[in-house]
Protein backbone atom coordinates (compact mmCIF):
# COMPACT_ATOMS: atom_id res chain seq x y z
CA UNK A 1 0.00 0.00 0.00
CA UNK A 2 1.39 3.65 -1.11
CA UNK A 3 2.40 5.16 2.39
CA UNK A 4 2.86 8.58 3.01
CA UNK A 5 5.64 10.06 0.30
CA UNK A 6 3.93 7.92 -2.02
CA UNK A 7 0.81 9.33 -1.74
CA UNK A 8 2.40 13.37 -1.13
CA UNK A 9 4.41 12.92 -4.05
CA UNK A 10 1.46 12.40 -6.31
CA UNK A 11 -0.23 15.28 -4.44
CA UNK A 12 2.64 17.28 -5.29
CA UNK A 13 2.30 16.21 -9.35
CA UNK A 14 -1.01 16.69 -8.97
CA UNK A 15 -1.14 19.93 -7.42
CA UNK A 16 1.38 21.31 -10.19
CA UNK A 17 -0.93 19.62 -12.97
CA UNK A 18 -4.65 20.06 -11.78
CA UNK A 19 -5.47 23.52 -11.04
CA UNK A 20 -7.91 25.69 -12.82
CA UNK A 21 -8.75 22.64 -14.81
CA UNK A 22 -12.45 22.02 -16.17
CA UNK A 23 -13.78 18.46 -15.77
CA UNK A 24 -15.46 17.09 -19.27
CA UNK A 25 -16.85 14.31 -17.82
CA UNK A 26 -16.08 10.92 -16.03
CA UNK A 27 -16.00 7.13 -16.58
CA UNK A 28 -15.77 4.40 -14.80
CA UNK A 29 -16.24 0.21 -14.77
CA UNK A 30 -16.73 -0.65 -11.67
CA UNK A 31 -19.29 1.00 -9.42
CA UNK A 32 -17.54 0.40 -6.13
CA UNK A 33 -14.32 2.44 -7.12
CA UNK A 34 -16.94 5.79 -8.27
CA UNK A 35 -19.71 5.03 -5.22
CA UNK A 36 -21.81 8.15 -6.22
CA UNK A 37 -24.86 9.03 -7.67
CA UNK A 38 -24.74 10.01 -11.24
CA UNK A 39 -26.73 13.10 -10.70
CA UNK A 40 -24.12 14.49 -7.91
CA UNK A 41 -21.51 13.58 -10.52
CA UNK A 42 -23.50 15.21 -13.15
CA UNK A 43 -23.71 18.54 -11.03
CA UNK A 44 -20.72 19.01 -8.64
CA UNK A 45 -17.74 17.14 -11.05
CA UNK A 46 -18.70 17.55 -14.38
CA UNK A 47 -18.23 21.47 -15.50
CA UNK A 48 -16.46 21.91 -12.03
CA UNK A 49 -12.69 23.15 -11.90
CA UNK A 50 -10.16 21.97 -9.95
CA UNK A 51 -9.22 24.64 -7.23
CA UNK A 52 -6.65 22.58 -4.89
CA UNK A 53 -4.54 19.01 -4.38
CA UNK A 54 -4.48 18.25 -0.44
CA UNK A 55 -4.21 15.27 1.49
CA UNK A 56 -4.68 13.85 5.03
CA UNK A 57 -3.01 10.40 5.92
CA UNK A 58 -2.82 8.24 2.86
CA UNK A 59 -5.78 9.65 1.60
CA UNK A 60 -6.13 11.99 -1.26
CA UNK A 61 -8.44 15.16 -1.60
CA UNK A 62 -9.00 16.61 -4.98
CA UNK A 63 -11.02 20.28 -4.14
CA UNK A 64 -13.68 21.51 -6.60
CA UNK A 65 -15.02 24.71 -7.18
CA UNK A 66 -18.39 23.46 -6.99
CA UNK A 67 -18.18 23.12 -3.55
CA UNK A 68 -17.42 19.66 -3.88
CA UNK A 69 -14.09 17.37 -3.16
CA UNK A 70 -13.12 13.91 -4.32
CA UNK A 71 -11.85 12.03 -1.73
CA UNK A 72 -9.59 9.21 -3.00
CA UNK A 73 -8.28 6.79 -0.99
CA UNK A 74 -5.69 4.61 -3.44
CA UNK A 75 -5.23 1.01 -0.91
CA UNK A 76 -3.69 -1.31 -2.05
CA UNK A 77 -2.74 -1.41 -5.68
CA UNK A 78 -4.62 1.81 -6.65
CA UNK A 79 -2.50 4.41 -8.82
CA UNK A 80 -3.40 8.25 -9.78
CA UNK A 81 -2.03 8.30 -13.65
CA UNK A 82 -2.43 12.05 -15.25
CA UNK A 83 -2.13 12.41 -18.70
CA UNK A 84 -1.49 15.57 -20.79
CA UNK A 85 -3.82 16.25 -24.21
CA UNK A 86 -0.76 16.60 -25.98
CA UNK A 87 -0.24 12.76 -25.17
CA UNK A 88 -3.18 11.71 -26.96
CA UNK A 89 -2.03 11.27 -30.50
CA UNK A 90 -2.21 7.91 -32.75
CA UNK A 91 0.67 6.18 -30.86
CA UNK A 92 -1.10 5.98 -27.75
CA UNK A 93 1.51 6.48 -25.89
CA UNK A 94 1.08 7.40 -22.10
CA UNK A 95 2.59 7.39 -18.54
CA UNK A 96 1.41 4.50 -16.69
CA UNK A 97 2.21 1.16 -14.99
CA UNK A 98 3.06 -2.09 -16.47
CA UNK A 99 6.60 -1.19 -18.32
CA UNK A 100 10.12 -1.62 -16.96
CA UNK A 101 11.44 1.32 -17.44
CA UNK A 102 11.57 4.67 -15.20
CA UNK A 103 9.04 6.22 -17.09
CA UNK A 104 6.37 3.42 -17.85
CA UNK A 105 4.86 3.86 -21.31
CA UNK A 106 1.96 1.95 -22.38
CA UNK A 107 -1.63 2.47 -23.30
CA UNK A 108 -4.39 3.77 -21.49
CA UNK A 109 -6.93 2.96 -20.35
CA UNK A 110 -6.17 -0.80 -19.54
CA UNK A 111 -8.04 -3.79 -17.35
CA UNK A 112 -7.38 -1.89 -14.37
CA UNK A 113 -8.44 1.36 -15.21
CA UNK A 114 -11.82 1.74 -12.75
CA UNK A 115 -12.53 5.70 -13.33
CA UNK A 116 -11.40 8.15 -16.30
CA UNK A 117 -11.53 12.01 -15.44
CA UNK A 118 -11.36 13.88 -18.93
CA UNK A 119 -10.38 17.66 -18.44
CA UNK A 120 -11.87 20.34 -21.34
CA UNK A 121 -8.06 20.33 -22.32
CA UNK A 122 -8.29 16.75 -23.52
CA UNK A 123 -6.17 15.88 -20.23
CA UNK A 124 -7.40 12.25 -18.63
CA UNK A 125 -6.89 11.44 -15.03
CA UNK A 126 -6.33 7.67 -14.78
CA UNK A 127 -7.55 6.09 -11.70
CA UNK A 128 -6.37 2.34 -12.24
CA UNK A 129 -6.71 -0.34 -9.26
CA UNK A 130 -5.89 -3.95 -10.26
CA UNK A 131 -7.35 -5.68 -6.65
CA UNK A 132 -10.78 -3.22 -6.78
CA UNK A 133 -9.92 -2.13 -3.27
CA UNK A 134 -9.60 1.82 -3.76
CA UNK A 135 -12.03 4.59 -4.29
CA UNK A 136 -13.00 7.74 -5.84
CA UNK A 137 -16.03 9.41 -4.00
CA UNK A 138 -17.14 12.68 -3.82
CA UNK A 139 -18.58 14.87 -1.27
CA UNK A 140 -19.21 17.80 -0.09
CA UNK A 141 -16.05 19.78 0.98
CA UNK A 142 -17.27 20.81 4.04
CA UNK A 143 -17.73 17.15 5.32
CA UNK A 144 -14.38 15.46 4.67
CA UNK A 145 -12.84 16.79 7.35
CA UNK A 146 -15.69 15.10 9.46
CA UNK A 147 -15.80 11.61 7.80
CA UNK A 148 -15.23 8.95 10.68
CA UNK A 149 -11.94 7.50 9.65
CA UNK A 150 -10.71 11.04 8.63
CA UNK A 151 -11.14 12.71 12.36
CA UNK A 152 -9.35 9.25 13.90
CA UNK A 153 -6.16 9.80 11.84
CA UNK A 154 -3.49 10.94 14.64
CA UNK A 155 -0.76 14.07 13.55
CA UNK A 156 0.55 14.59 10.57
CA UNK A 157 4.67 13.79 10.84
CA UNK A 158 5.91 16.28 8.50
CA UNK A 159 3.84 19.54 10.07
CA UNK A 160 4.82 22.04 12.90
CA UNK A 161 2.24 20.01 15.42
CA UNK A 162 4.28 16.94 15.05
CA UNK A 163 6.12 18.64 18.17
CA UNK A 164 8.23 16.19 20.40
CA UNK A 165 5.76 16.22 22.83
CA UNK A 166 2.91 15.56 20.83
CA UNK A 167 4.79 12.40 19.62
CA UNK A 168 5.47 11.10 23.12
CA UNK A 169 1.39 12.29 24.15
CA UNK A 170 0.15 10.64 21.59
CA UNK A 171 2.50 7.06 21.81
CA UNK A 172 1.47 6.97 25.72
CA UNK A 173 -1.98 5.86 24.34
CA UNK A 174 -0.22 2.47 23.37
CA UNK A 175 2.64 2.34 26.13
CA UNK A 176 2.23 -1.76 26.49
CA UNK A 177 2.36 -1.60 22.88
CA UNK A 178 5.14 -3.08 20.85
CA UNK A 179 6.75 -0.25 19.18
CA UNK A 180 6.39 -1.36 15.67
CA UNK A 181 2.81 -2.11 15.88
CA UNK A 182 2.31 1.71 17.62
CA UNK A 183 3.88 3.22 14.58
CA UNK A 184 1.66 1.50 12.22
CA UNK A 185 -1.01 2.48 13.91
CA UNK A 186 -2.61 5.34 12.22
CA UNK A 187 -4.39 6.58 14.93
CA UNK A 188 -1.17 7.30 16.22
CA UNK A 189 0.67 9.43 13.75
CA UNK A 190 -0.68 9.46 10.14
CA UNK A 191 0.80 7.80 7.07
CA UNK A 192 3.50 5.71 8.66
CA UNK A 193 3.42 1.73 6.58
CA UNK A 194 5.71 -0.89 6.78
CA UNK A 195 8.68 0.19 4.65
CA UNK A 196 9.06 3.55 6.96
CA UNK A 197 8.34 1.96 10.13
CA UNK A 198 11.24 -0.37 9.29
CA UNK A 199 13.77 2.37 7.95
CA UNK A 200 12.91 5.08 11.09
CA UNK A 201 13.58 2.39 14.00
CA UNK A 202 16.49 1.51 12.07
CA UNK A 203 17.48 4.55 12.32
CA UNK A 204 16.71 5.11 15.64
CA UNK A 205 18.54 1.48 16.76
CA UNK A 206 15.00 0.45 18.31
CA UNK A 207 13.84 -3.15 17.97
CA UNK A 208 10.68 -3.35 16.63
CA UNK A 209 9.47 -5.52 19.57
CA UNK A 210 10.23 -2.96 22.30
CA UNK A 211 7.47 -1.85 24.33
CA UNK A 212 6.80 1.84 24.13
CA UNK A 213 7.04 2.23 27.86
CA UNK A 214 10.48 0.42 27.94
CA UNK A 215 11.83 3.22 25.23
CA UNK A 216 13.59 5.83 26.94
CA UNK A 217 12.39 9.60 26.18
CA UNK A 218 16.11 10.26 25.00
CA UNK A 219 15.90 7.14 22.29
CA UNK A 220 12.10 8.59 21.36
CA UNK A 221 13.70 11.72 20.64
CA UNK A 222 15.57 9.82 18.31
CA UNK A 223 13.15 8.12 16.79
CA UNK A 224 10.46 11.12 16.04
CA UNK A 225 13.73 12.75 14.16
CA UNK A 226 14.41 9.62 12.32
CA UNK A 227 10.54 9.42 11.40
CA UNK A 228 10.82 12.93 9.80
CA UNK A 229 14.00 12.53 7.67
CA UNK A 230 13.05 8.92 6.52
CA UNK A 231 10.19 10.50 5.14
CA UNK A 232 11.47 13.75 3.88
CA UNK A 233 14.31 11.73 2.33
CA UNK A 234 11.26 9.36 0.33
CA UNK A 235 9.47 12.23 -0.65
CA UNK A 236 12.54 13.85 -1.95
CA UNK A 237 13.23 10.71 -4.18
CA UNK A 238 9.52 10.19 -5.13
CA UNK A 239 8.76 7.91 -2.86
CA UNK A 240 9.51 4.06 -2.99
CA UNK A 241 8.11 1.68 -6.04
CA UNK A 242 7.86 -1.37 -4.56
CA UNK A 243 5.64 -2.71 -6.72
CA UNK A 244 2.89 -1.14 -8.29
CA UNK A 245 3.14 2.29 -7.60
CA UNK A 246 3.97 5.66 -9.57
CA UNK A 247 3.27 9.21 -9.50
CA UNK A 248 1.16 11.45 -11.27
CA UNK A 249 3.16 11.06 -14.07
CA UNK A 250 3.08 7.06 -14.37
CA UNK A 251 7.16 7.47 -13.04
CA UNK A 252 8.80 4.98 -10.47
CA UNK A 253 10.00 6.37 -7.02
CA UNK A 254 13.66 5.79 -6.01
CA UNK A 255 14.02 5.55 -2.52
CA UNK A 256 14.14 1.79 -2.14
CA UNK A 257 18.01 2.64 -3.60
CA UNK A 258 18.47 4.47 -0.63
CA UNK A 259 16.47 2.48 1.54
CA UNK A 260 18.91 -0.05 5.06
CA UNK A 261 16.78 -2.65 5.81
CA UNK A 262 13.77 -2.71 3.85
CA UNK A 263 13.84 -5.57 1.33
CA UNK A 264 17.45 -6.31 2.15
CA UNK A 265 17.24 -9.54 3.67
CA UNK A 266 20.64 -11.37 3.86
CA UNK A 267 22.50 -8.26 2.50
CA UNK A 268 25.28 -6.16 4.74
CA UNK A 269 23.53 -3.82 7.41
CA UNK A 270 24.67 -0.44 6.38
CA UNK A 271 26.02 0.45 9.75
CA UNK A 272 27.91 -2.44 11.68
CA UNK A 273 28.04 -4.96 8.09
CA UNK A 274 26.04 -7.73 9.68
CA UNK A 275 23.28 -9.56 7.42
CA UNK A 276 20.04 -7.58 7.47
CA UNK A 277 16.89 -10.11 8.98
CA UNK A 278 13.28 -10.57 8.35
CA UNK A 279 11.15 -11.51 11.21
CA UNK A 280 7.75 -11.08 11.95
CA UNK A 281 6.47 -7.88 13.89
CA UNK A 282 2.98 -6.19 14.12
CA UNK A 283 1.78 -9.32 12.18
CA UNK A 284 4.03 -8.01 9.50
CA UNK A 285 7.42 -9.00 7.57
CA UNK A 286 9.83 -6.69 9.28
CA UNK A 287 13.46 -6.35 8.55
CA UNK A 288 15.98 -5.57 10.87
CA UNK A 289 19.45 -5.54 11.95
CA UNK A 290 19.99 -7.46 14.78
CA UNK A 291 23.24 -6.14 16.14
CA UNK A 292 21.99 -2.37 15.63
CA UNK A 293 18.74 -3.09 17.05
CA UNK A 294 19.16 -5.30 20.09
CA UNK A 295 16.24 -7.54 21.27
CA UNK A 296 14.39 -6.04 24.13
CA UNK A 297 15.28 -8.20 27.03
Amino acid sequence: MPELPEVETIRIGLQTLLPGSPVLSVDFDWPKSFPNAEADARQFLVGSRVVAVSRRAKVLIIGLDSGYSLVIHLKMTGQLVYVPGAAKNPSKERFGAGHPSDSLVGSLPDKSTRVTITFQDKAVLYFNDQRKFGWVRLLPSVEVPHIDFMKRFGPEPLEDTFTQKAFTTQLTRRARSRIKAALLDQTIIAGIGNIYADESLWAAKIHPETRVKDISPARLKVLRTAIIDVLSLSIAKGGSTNKNYVNAEGKKGSYMDFAHVYNRTGQPCDRCGNPIQKIRSAGRGTHICLTCQREPS
